[in-house]
């Protein structure tokens, strides 16, 4: 199997974990060898439920059995995404009340994009250095390292980069900027919070030039931060809101919200301002709309907050520098990529599986399901250290 896998499937690294996997179900993996893995990434933040949580997989079932896919998005009244875009809208400030459904979260940053040029008449784009949104054409244009972008250009014109938290630089947004794109905590440059009122003073620039604001929730959003989207903890509230991963509860989902004064732009002038033949797939609304209800109804958000203390407290160690983020999104700051690399290798080694992060070498990712119990986290902290008491620091 590993060698058709590295044979007929392509690779984005020239080394995978390669792992071969047999089934998961709450917060393990297991191998085909029958090894099991407790999982401290959640499919990098994609599965906030766990594995096969039971109301998700019974939603998705009990969808089978009615119909797939049956017309491209936006023509036919399905419930599953009706229900689903009703649902986000009851707990979003009433400025967010409709939603686009996508199938990732960079196609939702594409369209993200799209509108706000459609509702300002601008083409300038502001996004932040060391920025993911995605790695289609559009969404890496606003990826702020260049090494991976550099071999794909062209790519948009008129987009800007500034320093994230550095108050200095908002004056770059001006009358002729359609948005600004940020992540509401970065994620692949180390999961960088916002300070000091960091993205309320960004809300108040925008206000002031009429440019739109665009927060990329992909990775904090659903409940992860202790809120259901990681702006709530921030004072602001973006004129976009993109969504993906965990929203699925395990499925491949994007979603784009606005007011309906914004998004209905997309409808005329031209018609078909943005399409897609599988946003909104009933299954995976269905995943979806389990997912949201299980975080909402549940005290999954407020025990996410009491398990990011538990973490820090247990995660005490000299080759722990820093841990960053906040709620179950929390990454471990090393000394070395070495020592990063060391780490997440000998876990899995360990049956812990951890991750890197996109820009930052020396991060360690710590994004379990929300689902995870203490005594899971308290077992995953004890091979963590005692890892890295067998690594000696250069």
């Amino acid at each position: 199997m590993e060698a058709d896998f590295l044979k007929y499937q392509a690779q984005t690294t020239p080394h995978p974990l390669a792992m071969e996997i047999s089934h998961a179900k709450g917060s393990y993996i297991y191998d085909t060898n029958k090894k099991a893995y407790l999982d401290f990434v959640a499919g990098v933040s994609a599965c906030p439920l766990g594995h096969n949580h039971p109301k998700v997989v019974n939603a998705i079932k009990e969808q089978l059995d009615k119909y797939m896919h049956v017309m491209v998005y936006g023509e036919y009244i399905q419930k599953p995404a009706v229900e689903l875009t009703k649902l986000l809208a009851k707990h979003l400030p009433k400025s967010l009340e409709k939603t686009y459904l996508t199938n990732s979260g960079t196609e939702a940053i594409e369209g993200a994009l799209k509108l706000a040029k459609r509702v300002t008449g601008r083409s300038e784009i502001i996004a932040a250095n060391k920025a993911y949104h995605g790695n289609t054409m559009g969404a890496m244009s606003v990826m702020g390292y260049e090494e991976r972008k550099q071999a794909f250009r062209p790519l948009l014109p008129n987009v800007k980069f500034i320093e994230f938290n550095n108050e200095a630089h908002l004056n770059q947004i001006t009358s002729k900027t359609a948005c600004i794109i940020l992540e509401t905590i970065q994620g692949g440059a180390g999961f960088i919070v916002p300070s000091n009122n960091y993205l309320q003073k960004v809300q108040k620039r925008c206000n002031e030039v009429d440019a739109l604001l665009i927060l990329d929730e992909i990775q904090p959003g659903i409940g992860r931060t202790g809120t259901l989207f990681g702006f709530e903890n921030y004072n602001c509230i973006p004129d976009i809101l993109v969504t993906g991963k965990g929203l699925g509860g395990g499925m491949p989902i994007g979603a784009f919200t606005a007011s309906s004064k914004l998004m209905d732009l997309l409808q005329d002038n031209p018609k078909l301002g943005h399409i897609t033949t599988f946003g909104g797939h009933p299954v995976i609304a269905a995943s979806a709309l389990a997912t949201l209800q299980e975080i909402t109804k549940s005290n999954l958000m407020k025990d996410a907050l009491e398990k990011e203390q538990l973490l820090r407290k247990l995660l005490k160690h000299s080759l722990i520098k820093e841990i960053r983020g906040k709620g179950l999104m929390l990454a471990l700051i090393m000394p070395s990529a070495e020592i990063t690399n060391t780490l997440i290798l000998k876990s899995q080694e360990e049956g812990l599986i951890l991750f890197w992060l996109l820009f930052e070498p020396k991060a360690v990712r710590i994004t379990p399901p929300l689902t995870i119990s203490k005594e899971e986290i308290t077992k995953g902290c004890e091979i963590i250290l005692r890892i890295l008491d067998t690594i000696q620091p250069h």
